[in-house]
């Protein structure tokens, strides 16, 4: 990372999803590699004023990373960053336990990350009517080979 910042103009899009870094570990097994605390300190060093640009991808989860305490901690963490942090409802996977939040929560916690100095958008969400928007794709089996030719063999 720190080779990327240094040597790289691009942006830079990091995936959050919690700002509790042991429950961010359950979420995000490259928490153990990347911690939270370090990457921040290491992103806390960067320039980001100018055209380069630092975002925060924040997948939300009903009742598992939106909570009040969840949107202060962050507000914390990111405040004194010049970033955007993108809000993502998550998409129900079928047979999964975990469910998206509901569009009053998305709205709640972007007005309140907003109200607190931190800059937030909610991303649109596209392709979920064919299984296709984030984390949809590895829901639905791939027809097997034989299924697509229509062909069997004796």
């Amino acid at each position: 990372m720190e080779r990327f910042l240094r040597e790289s103009d691009c942006h830079l899009a990091i995936s959050l999803h919690n700002p509790f870094p042991e429950e961010r570990l359950q979420m995000m097994p490259a928490e153990k590699a990347y911690g939270l605390q370090e990457l921040l300190a290491l992103m806390r060093e960067q320039d980001w004023s100018h055209q380069r640009r630092l975002s925060f991808e924040y997948i939300v989860f009903g009742g598992l990373n939106d909570s009040e305490r969840h949107a202060r901690e962050l507000v914390r963490l990111l405040s004194p960053l010049e970033c955007r942090v993108n809000l993502i409802r998550f998409h129900e996977i079928p047979d999964s336990p975990f469910h998206g939040a509901t569009e009053e929560r998305m709205l709640w916690m972007r007005d309140y990350l907003t109200r607190h100095g931190v800059t937030c958008t909610i991303r649109a969400s596209r392709g979920k009517d064919i299984f296709a928007a984030c984390g949809l794709l590895h829901s639905k089996a791939a027809p097997s080979p034989l299924s697509l030719s229509g062909s069997t063999s004796n």
